[in-house]
């Protein structure tokens, strides 16, 4: 696979922790802008490049296990996730949502969420024989750049929508879990 393909590939599987890094920058102060920017850069990069690394080791042997039920675990957390954050906004506790969505704990599940298909990326590579280590680098590095950057566009976009960022970004996660849902169940294959 060259460097390009890779790059794409990256690009590809950043693009879910790019949409919930850009519902993190919602919310937050200018003066956690550059701490929770450089946060979700750590998680969902470290997590897009531990994935295919695990998928990879456990090769393709578990292929079918991984991909069966890959979008469902998604799918459920992300609409879980979601879920309490539309909630809590028509509550009127957006503030405090959203503190908490910065939480090492939120960090870890929407991680996670964001990148269970890079697992079963990951078990393709083995079974392609693609080099590992350059492979995880290069998704580890683009994931990292585009969250860094989807939180700025955030904060921005955050300003502007201030008083239903919770609901807004609420939204956003549910239509991530069952984009991915519908893309695996190929329900509007053409």
């Amino acid at each position: 696979m060259s460097v390009l393909s890779l790059i794409l590939t990256a690009i590809g599987l950043s693009m879910d922790a790019f949409a919930v890094s850009l519902t993190t920058g919602f919310k937050i102060s200018k003066d956690d802008r550059s701490k929770i920017a450089l946060k979700a850069g750590m998680y969902f990069g470290g997590f897009q490049a531990l994935m295919p690394l695990i998928g990879w080791i456990l090769g393709v042997k578990f292929t079918k296990y991984i991909q069966s039920v890959d979008h469902w675990i998604a799918f459920v957390l992300l609409t879980v996730i979601g879920g309490k954050m539309i909630f809590d906004g028509l509550k009127g506790e957006e503030d405090n949502e959203f503190e908490d969505v910065h939480s090492n704990k939120k960090f870890l599940l929407l991680a996670i969420a964001t990148s269970i298909d890079a697992l079963a990326v990951g078990v393709t590579f083995a079974f392609l024989g693609i080099n590992i280590i350059k492979s995880i680098t290069i998704i580890g590095v683009v994931t990292f750049i585009l969250s860094i950057i989807a939180v700025y566009i955030g904060k921005v976009l955050g300003n502007k929508l201030t008083n239903k960022s919770s609901i807004v970004g609420g939204a956003i996660l549910i239509f991530i879990g069952l984009e991915i849902l519908v893309e695996h169940l190929g329900l509007f294959a053409k």
